[in-house]
């Protein structure tokens, strides 16, 4: 990362993702998603992610899931990819916004019709009594939507997480890593065009 340090990191990222995905056997966009609750309780897990945008990165899901109802009380989170065959790690810490209803929308229609069953099926993060439970509820909205399109459920949507701060990871022999930090300066207003500081950590 000799000559990173002047670079958009949102470039940055997409080219390294480019990679990821020449080299990574399965789901280079998996990413470690870190929430906490109302109290501060801290809880991890991988989704994947399925945009980025001047804004930020963007994932969706069931917003009454766990982590959707973390989010929406405590309205920070924090996201880590790690490209093994790479070794490369990149750690998004900042807000989180829901997106808009047309983007959900769209997104959600892009999705394979049985995904979108899925979504309708599953009372995520809720107690489930046996896997036949889940299944009688996925026969239920297929025949519920046997006909036409399948809509958007209301509890489904995407997130948006808009960095505040964005770490490049990269292995080096004898733990010598490089490690560059961007900032995101106070004073940018304009969340498209923001504006960012470089900083080089020691490993």
């Amino acid at each position: 990362m000799t000559d990173s340090s002047e670079r958009d990191p949102y470039e940055l990222f997409s080219e390294w993702m480019k990679e990821a995905e020449q080299s990574e056997p399965n789901d280079p966009n998996a990413m470690a998603l870190a929430t906490a609750d109302a109290g501060g309780i801290p809880s991890v897990r991988m989704v994947l992610l399925k945009g980025i945008d001047p804004r930020g990165f963007v994932f969706y899901t069931n917003s009454e899931s766990r982590k959707g109802e973390q989010m929406l009380a405590n309205r920070n989170a924090a996201l880590c990819f790690h490209w093994k065959t790479l070794r490369r790690q990149v750690r998004v810490e900042g807000a989180v916004e829901v997106v808009t209803d047309a983007e959900a929308d769209a997104y959600f229609e892009s999705r394979a019709r049985e995904s979108r069953i899925g979504a309708w099926a599953s009372q995520q993060s809720r107690p489930l009594e046996g896997r036949w439970e889940l299944e009688k509820r996925v026969a239920q909205f297929t025949a519920k939507y046997a006909i036409g399109t399948v809509p958007r459920p209301p509890h489904w949507t995407g997130f948006r997480v808009l960095p505040s701060r964005i770490e490049f990871w990269r292995d080096r022999p004898f733990r010598l890593h490089d490690r560059l930090v961007y900032r995101r300066a106070a004073e940018a207003t304009d969340a498209t065009s923001p504006v960012w500081t470089t900083e080089r950590l020691y490993p």
